[in-house]
């Protein structure tokens, strides 16, 4: 089942592998695409559907040094390169639109950019910068009303510039502790009013987002990543947190949205996602439904068989295995990653990996 071709809402998969979003940090210039960007997700395009590495829709959101954004022209240029390399190779790519929110410090950002935030409390911890090492997170400014409004208009217009530069579609990034899920999540998100203070409220602020996008685009073309039960970037459980996200994803099952792209970092270390919860979200969503964290081939294949999701996404294998595809399908070992190159300017450890003979394409 797993290499057997998949449609969803017209859009026709050439298998139900998904490559999951991976921050690589190579948009060196203006956190623009480049050639480099394209080489690699090209390589890559075994993959069914390719979901980008998060792509910030403002420059409030470009958080992390070099990450890529989506919100000029010549972001779209660069974009452009990227989706005509998968295109010609036969696979679909979405951009995961992903506004960090307080994940940053000010030195990451471009001039005239703010750190925004639900509330003004920094993220505990420090980040990388390029110019001045490790620094502690920055405190963000907490979003009034007009605020909230212009990220939903940010991210309509990334939305817009997406289908321009030619992608198939986009992921709203819910998850990993980043904007959107500052606001969902009670332990970050303290504010009493309209976006605060009880779940619906904390849903506000996505509901609002993906509706717009959807008004913007078309439903079967937006996508959304949720990390229930995550830790990272200090969100962590709370009470209510399996009601509240029950209630959105049956909210985004009205929406008619292209999937619903589910985290579970177990695998990684992190709390595991109950397997009872997975199965409400993805009956309350009642569309296609990702499943993603710590798969090889026979774990996906019993997901799929279980009927434990309709695609699964495959994240760290696609790091230092371009030919992922190739080497589940022949049974080959795969390549170890690099770590030291994961957020590294440059073809090293990006590019550069091996491909196996059992590969099919040079």
């Amino acid at each position: 089942m797993l290499f057997e071709p998949f449609t969803t809402q017209g859009l026709q998969l050439k298998s139900r592998v998904v490559m999951a979003p991976l921050t690589r940090s190579r948009a060196v210039a203006n956190n623009t695409p480049n050639e480099l960007m394209a080489e690699y997700y090209a390589q890559r395009s075994g993959a069914g559907l390719i979901i980008t590495e998060g792509t910030s829709p403002s420059p409030d959101g470009l958080g992390y040094a070099r990450i890529p954004g989506l919100f000029n022209a010549a972001h779209v240029a660069g974009w452009r390169k990227v989706t005509e390399a998968v295109h010609a190779k036969g696979a679909k790519i979405f951009v995961q639109l992903m506004h960090t929110g307080r994940v940053t410090h000010v030195a990451n950002l471009p001039a005239g950019a703010k750190v925004m935030g639900p509330v003004a409390v920094a993220l505990e911890g420090d980040m990388y910068t390029d110019g001045q090492g490790m620094q502690p997170h920055s405190t963000p400014h907490a979003m009034m009303e007009e605020d909230i409004q212009r990220a939903v208009g940010e991210y309509v217009n990334a939305a817009k510039l997406a289908l321009d530069a030619g992608f198939d579609g986009i992921e709203l990034h819910a998850a990993n502790g980043y904007l959107l899920e500052q606001f969902l999540n009670a332990n970050v998100n303290t504010r009493t009013d309209a976006y605060g203070g009880s779940a619906d409220k904390r849903n506000r602020f996505l509901l609002d987002v993906a509706r717009a996008t959807v008004a913007a685009i078309g439903a079967n073309r937006v996508g959304i990543r949720l990390s229930p039960r995550g830790v990272f970037n200090s969100t962590d459980a709370f009470d209510g947190v399996d009601e509240q996200y029950v209630a959105l994803a049956t909210e985004l099952g009205a929406l008619h949205l292209a999937y619903v792209h589910l985290v579970d970092h177990s695998a990684m270390g992190a709390p595991e996602v109950p397997v009872a919860l997975k199965a409400q979200l993805r009956r309350a969503f009642g569309g296609t439904f990702i499943a993603s964290g710590g798969y090889d081939r026979a774990s996906a294949e019993q997901a799929l068989k279980e009927n434990r999701g309709d695609l699964v996404a495959f994240g760290r294998a696609w790091l230092a295995n371009p030919d992922l595809i190739e080497r589940m399908q022949a049974g080959v070992p795969l390549n170890a990653p690099d770590a030291s190159t994961f957020y590294t300017p440059g073809a090293k450890g990006y590019t550069d990996y091996p491909r196996t003979e059992a590969s099919a394409r040079p």
